[in-house]
């Protein structure tokens, strides 16, 4: 279960108090994948980060009875002077997993070889995302938060990560960000159009995409 409880947040955008999100209240539906649509600004990617903790709300709260995750792929907490391995080491000790399996299974997703042990500084981009998603698909959560990242690398590995994620999400619920509508239907089942701080929820993602282009002005 995950309940989002009288929830605003707003910005100050020179000088003037923009809101962002307007006193949200829904319970999101159990087991399911959820598209979160919205405009540019729309404010979505502040959403999923109060729900994952990252953010917090100006007033409101999140509840929920399971385990939520970090933004899927989400690199921006890594300690760049530890290494792959360490940060790994200290998400399984936050977490409460146990540290070998999920040294083993990033390790072995992320193909990053010796660089495994290597500081996260000296990572490319891309690298510092294989490590983000390795760590992601490697603890089991009730719900994933994903914010426009499912393709990771080049095509054997990104054919692999949407593997995983599938795999993941089967007994999961799920709420994802994309601005590729056609995305989303590769991976969900319902929708959540969020618009001038108001979230809607349609049991149809058809219903729900279609209405995200109504309100772009897209046919």
């Amino acid at each position: 279960m995950l309940r989002l409880e009288n929830l605003s947040k707003s910005f100050w955008y020179r000088g003037v108090r923009r809101t962002i999100i307007s006193n949200l209240n829904l319970t999101l539906p159990e087991g399911r994948s959820l598209a979160l649509l919205g405009g540019n600004g729309a404010g979505k990617t502040t959403l999923l980060e109060i729900i994952a903790g990252v953010q917090q709300p100006d007033t409101g709260r999140v509840v929920t009875d399971g385990a939520v995750s970090w933004p899927v792929g989400f690199s921006g907490s890594f300690n760049s002077d530890m290494t792959g391995a360490q940060n790994t080491i200290f998400v399984a000790r936050v977490y409460g997993v146990d540290t070998a399996s999920l040294l083993r299974f990033v390790l072995d997703f992320s193909e990053l070889g010796a660089q495994f042990d290597a500081p996260v500084r000296t990572y490319s981009s891309g690298m510092k995302a294989r490590l983000s998603f390795g760590l992601s698909m490697g603890i089991q959560f009730d719900t994933y938060l994903v914010d426009e990242t499912t393709a990771v690398g080049d095509a054997s590995f990104n054919r692999k990560s949407k593997a995983v994620f599938r795999e993941r999400i089967r007994n999961a619920s799920a709420i994802m960000v994309s601005h590729q509508t056609r995305k989303v239907k590769d991976y969900c089942d319902a929708a959540l159009v969020l618009h001038q701080g108001r979230l809607e929820y349609y049991n149809d993602l058809d219903e729900g995409v279609a209405r995200h282009k109504a309100l772009m002005g897209e046919e």
